[in-house]
Parts: structure tokens; sequence; C-alpha cells
């Protein structure tokens, strides 16, 4: 696992002692995070790399997942559809599910640290613990929440107004709130095994070990099988320029613990894409990552056709690879980019397929926009921001009364 110094060659020392002197104003204190899953997904992904680093900094930190049962995560699935806008049915049944297995977490959960960190709407409400307790609560909200359903949200809206603060990834998310609304976006670490450099020959075995061949350039979306990520939508833009352009689509995707729709999903695709020698859909494990590094790299295009997004790091990582970026223009994607400058931003198929045809056809100007992309990915969504933002957002809320804060 890298340490700070190692980060130094890629954001620069004073980056490295502004974090530095952040972590000697809060050693000591402690911190526990909580989500939904260990493996699977952008918020475990972002713990895995953030818990080392804070624990280096001098604070206590720990990382507890909820449990639950195919019954509960069913019901967070249906939460997590409606809190994009979607309109599914949510019983008094499912509510009380959720509250039931809430409840049975608590019974084996320790909360008391300084900083009681929350990810997203599986846990929330673990926060009515806190009456008893005189620490610092925080609501972590990494969907896009811009159009919600009123009934789900409405459910899990007192409980988000009992914590201190939340945090959203986009301006569009922000809520009518008692209580503060900070904005920080996700990031990457560039040393992870998921975007550090890879030799070509580290890239051709790999693609060899997978069955990928190379003969043709590579179209890929690394996703979540997920409606919201629209592999569905991927494939007919694709079909649209197939019999101009002489490309293979490769979809990409795996599992995670709270999702149980990934395998219906996955069945979907398969079965759009069958018969179609260049469509290739390729189930992974979670931990894949350094094969996720390799397609990524070794691809000429990078989709990301959400529907709804909260930010979507496979874009983040694309571009840290100097990739021209095709994503939805949705949710926390347009924060990573620029519309013809550092990717392309679509609304629909038609967009997705024209904008596809261009940048196979024109090489240099998808290479300038993958370029663009990089540099701005450095300078605003690698992971050592990331950790400063929340190194800050705990020291406000440590010095919530005092006029000046001493560093």
């Amino acid at each position: 696992m890298p340490r700070l110094e190692d980060y130094r060659s890629v954001v620069g020392s004073q980056t490295l002692e502004e974090l530095s002197l952040l972590g000697k104003a809060l050693t000591g204190k402690s911190v526990v995070h909580v989500n939904s899953t260990a493996v699977g997904g952008g918020v475990a992904e972002i713990l895995n790399r953030m818990v080392p680093l804070m624990r280096e900094l001098g604070l206590n930190v720990r990382w507890e997942v909820i449990r639950g049962g195919e019954d509960f995560y069913a019901v967070t699935k249906k939460f997590h559809n409606t809190l994009h806008g979607g309109t599914q049915d949510v019983s008094p049944k499912d509510y009380q599910v959720y509250e039931d297995t809430v409840d049975e977490n608590l019974t084996r959960m320790r909360l008391d640290d300084d900083f009681v960190f929350i990810h997203d709407p599986q846990p929330a409400a673990l926060v009515k613990m806190r009456k008893d307790l005189k620490n610092h609560w925080l609501w972590r909200c990494h969907i896009d929440l811009s159009r919600p359903q009123a009934g789900v949200w409405g459910f899990l809206k007192p409980y988000v107004e009992e914590y201190d603060a939340c945090v959203f990834s986009a301006p569009a998310f922000a809520q009518t709130l008692a209580v503060p609304q900070y904005l920080i976006s996700p990031s990457i670490d560039p040393l992870s095994d998921k975007n550090r450099d890879l030799s070509d020959a580290e890239i051709r075995a790999i693609l060899d070990r997978l069955k990928i061949p190379t003969d043709k350039p590579l179209v890929t979306q690394v996703s979540r099988f997920d409606r919201l990520k629209d592999p569905l939508g991927v494939m007919e833009a694709f079909l649209k320029v197939q019999p101009y352009v002489d490309a293979r689509l490769l979809l990409v995707g795996g599992s995670a613990d709270d999702d149980p729709e990934g395998d219906q999903v996955l069945a979907e695709v398969r079965e759009k894409a069958h018969g179609n020698p260049n469509i290739l859909v390729l189930c992974l494990p979670p931990t894949s990552h350094v094969e996720i590094n390799a397609i990524q790299r070794a691809s000429k295009v990078i989709i990301q056709k959400s529907l709804r997004e909260g930010f979507g790091l496979t874009v983040a990582e694309a571009l840290w690879k100097s990739k021209p970026v095709i994503a939805g223009a949705v949710g926390g994607i347009p924060l990573q980019i620029t519309h013809k400058y550092s990717g392309i931003l679509v609304h629909s198929t038609d967009g997705t397929a024209y904008w596809l045809k261009q940048l196979l056809n024109e090489p240099v100007f998808a290479q300038k926009l993958g370029n663009n992309g990089r540099e701005h990915v450095r300078q605003n969504f690698l992971l050592t921001r990331h950790l400063r933002d929340y190194l800050l957002l705990f020291l406000s809320l440590n010095h919530s009364t005092d006029e000046l804060i001493r560093l």
C-alpha cells in the first residue's frame, strides 16, 4: 500500500506539507467510516485507499460495513433506484425491513468515535444512535440526488437532518436541509493497481490472458451491470456506427454485494450481444484492478453512458490514462468533462454514436481530449485532494464554535 511520500512526484511537496499540517491539527482524533460493502463499487475503492493515509497522518481510523440479508439489499436497491428518480414501489414492509436491519446493526456497532462518517442511504439511519453521544456525525451521499422520488427521500430526510453536516459530490445534488451541506468530489488513487503505469508487455499479457483480441480498435465501457449505466444503450450506439468503423466493443463489469439486480442486467446484456463477434461482454471479480487498468489503457475510446451518476470514477480513471471519454451529461460527470475540451458529453444514443464515429476517425483530436482530461484530473480529482478536503471538514466541525482555527 503506498505511503504519502510516494505521492510526492505526482502531486508535489506543497500538497504533502499541507496534509501533514492538517494531520497534526487532528492527531489522535478517531474516525469510523461506515458503508454497505467492503468490495465492489467506488465507495469501497476510495475507503480502501483513504483509510491507511488517514492513519499515517495520525488519526485513529476504523472502517465498518453494515450487514444485511437479501431482503435488506433488495430494499436498498429500490431506495437507490428511486433516489435516482425511478418509479419503483416501496412498501411499508420495505421500510420496516430497512429499520429492522439498521437496528440489528446498532446492537453490534460501536459508533462513539470523534467523527462518524456514514456513506450513502444503506446505513443512513444509524444516526438514531447519536442521541446518546456527543461526537460529530457526517452523511456522505455518493449518488445522484438531483431528482429523488418524494416518498423515499421523505423517509430518509429526517434521518439526514440528524447529522451535523452532509457531503455531496456535485452542486445539483444539494437539497433543502436544516443542516450544512458541503461539496466534496470523489477521487482516484494514481498509485493504485487500477491507475498506476503499466508497461506495454504487462498490458499485452493481461489482454492475452483475458482473451481480448487487439486486431481492431477497442471501445470500452467499464461499469457495474446496472441499468443506470445503460450498457444496452452503449450497444445500440455501437451498432449504429458498426457499418462505418471497424472496431470492437468491450463491456466490462462486475458485481457488488449490495446490488441484487446485477445478474439480471448482465443476462440481458449477454443476450443482446449474442451472435455479434465485435461485441464482447466480460464479467470480472471486483478485485480485478490491474485488469481494468490494462483494458482502459488498451482502448481507443472509453464510454460512460450513464443515465444517472453520482460522480463516475471510471471517467476520471480513463482521463488519467489520457483516453478520450464519451460520457452522459449527468450527475457529477460534467465536473470532470468540459465538452470538446477534456472529453465529450452526450445526451442520447444518437449523440453517443456520432461522437464515437468522430473520435475513431480523428485520432489527433481524440488524443488532445485525453491529454487535457489527464491534466484536469491531476489538478482536481486525485486522492490527496480528497483527503485534504475531509481533513478540513473534520477540523471545521471540531472547531465549529471558534472564530479562528489555528494550525
